[in-house]
């Protein structure tokens, strides 16, 4: 086991890359990726940084000429031998060959575009432009990327012997939720931490614990390359991204409505049974549902991602019911910044009534709260999102208004058309 206080104390080298590898990646990504890559191969999007946490003051903490030769590093990596041979030849989702060879060939000789970086008012504007298959691929990187560097600024001013106590709480800390989680029967948890880890070791670990603490309960990781290194399954299936962009791409009002359920008409021709899971909450749950076609209530489940997810799962309950749907045999996966407290809450409410999974991300793999002075290493909320596509903007709605992105006046028009009423604000932490 890599001993993590040493390799973060031997951070002084000239770069120490965050990412060494084109699938230290979400699973969806790359299932998006091929999608797009088939379907809207040669639409323009653009994608941006977006700080939701203010407070942090990135262009303070991170140095520009190591942000900059972190994300050069990442512009160099092209997929390995054996990174090729697991996506071509391994079963994902019971399925051998996900990904196609025309996918393949083409992913094989990708690089990421290059990117735009300046300083406003203490925080980075970040901006990727290019084709949609390859933009889209810097989202994760980014993120793990400025989270990283963000940390090391902290750990840089530690002693080795500060960083082994550091890493030593941490793990007691994690190890505590597992043994709490031990004792939910039926439990089924994935991690997906990637995208605001505090560092890709620590979320190597944090999966590692969640094997030997979980056993069968753990039913796999996001990530790509930690699956592939530790032969556990990836984990993951599509995102707002998908919705945002072919919405953006509408020419009227007729057309935008039913964008979202196009997303969803080109991801059935590829993909079945666990792959089919509903993300319906980027133009407001309760609205997508009322209007959804009804091929889509055959579906084998939904994720609950933003607003109250309680209330979210009782609206997928009611809407299968009313589909003449057995809601017992449909699965929610509940995916929003979720804690021991809520995954245990969850379950009791909801197990038996649907089949319950969970998505656990930053509270699994980046949870130092508490653990340095002044909350110099607490999670915040940074995201990188489709912003335009073919130069329209591109809006999200969410079930919480504060997640909410896009021009006023499109959100208002978005809102009109997707019947999107009074909306409760719920605080965003991760």
């Amino acid at each position: 086991m890599v001993d993590i206080a040493t390799r973060v104390w031997n951070h002084k080298w000239k770069i120490d890359p965050i990412v060494r590898s084109l699938i230290d990646t979400d699973f969806y990504k790359l299932l998006m990726c091929q999608s797009v890559f088939r379907n809207k191969p040669d639409t323009n999007v653009t994608f941006s940084l977006i700080n939701r946490t203010s407070s942090v003051r990135l262009a303070d903490l991170i140095d520009e000429g190591e942000l900059r030769e972190q994300l050069d590093h990442v512009r160099s990596l092209s997929l390995t031998r054996g990174e090729s041979t697991w996506l071509r030849g391994n079963t994902f989702y019971g399925k051998r060959q996900m990904f196609r060879p025309d996918f393949m060939e083409w992913f094989e000789n990708m690089r990421l575009p290059d990117y735009h970086l300046e300083k406003r008012d203490g925080q980075y504007e970040l901006t990727f432009e290019g084709k949609w298959p390859e933009v889209m691929l810097w989202e994760i990187p980014a993120l793990a990327i400025l989270m990283e560097l963000r940390g090391r600024k902290v750990l840089n001013e530690m002693g080795r012997f500060e960083l082994q106590v550091l890493y030593a709480r941490a793990m007691t800390k994690l190890w505590e939720k597992i043994e709490t989680l031990r004792g939910v029967e039926g439990l089924r948890i994935a991690d997906f931490g990637t995208r605001r880890r505090h560092s890709y070791l620590w979320q190597d670990w944090c999966v590692q614990a969640m094997q030997e603490g979980l056993g069968r309960k753990f039913v796999g990781t996001s990530n790509c390359l930690i699956a592939m290194k530790r032969d556990i399954e990836a984990i993951g299936t599509n995102a707002h991204e998908l919705p945002m962009v072919y919405s953006a791409l509408a020419k009227s009002d007729d057309e935008l409505a039913n964008a979202p359920y196009k997303v969803l008409s080109d991801w059935q021709e590829e993909h079945e049974g666990n792959l089919r899971i509903i993300l319906p909450d980027t133009y407001g749950t309760q609205g997508f549902l009322n209007r959804a076609p009804d091929w889509l209530a055959g579906w084998t489940g939904i994720r609950i991602d933003s607003g109250d997810p309680a209330t979210g799962a009782e609206i997928a309950i009611n809407w299968w019911k009313s589909r003449g749907e057995d809601p017992t045999q449909k699965l929610v996966i509940f995916s929003d910044g979720l804690d021991t407290d809520q995954i245990q809450s969850l379950y009791k409410q909801f197990a038996g009534r649907v089949k319950v999974s969970f998505g656990w991300g930053t509270n699994l793999t980046n949870d130092f709260r508490g653990l340095v002075p002044d909350n110099g290493l607490n999670a915040f909320s940074l995201v990188c999102k489709a912003i335009s596509a073919n130069d329209s903007p591109t809006v999200k709605l969410s079930d919480n208004p504060k997640k909410a992105m896009g021009p006023h006046d499109e959100i208002e028009r978005y809102k009109r058309v997707f019947s999107v009423g009074a909306q409760t604000e719920m605080d965003v932490i991760v």
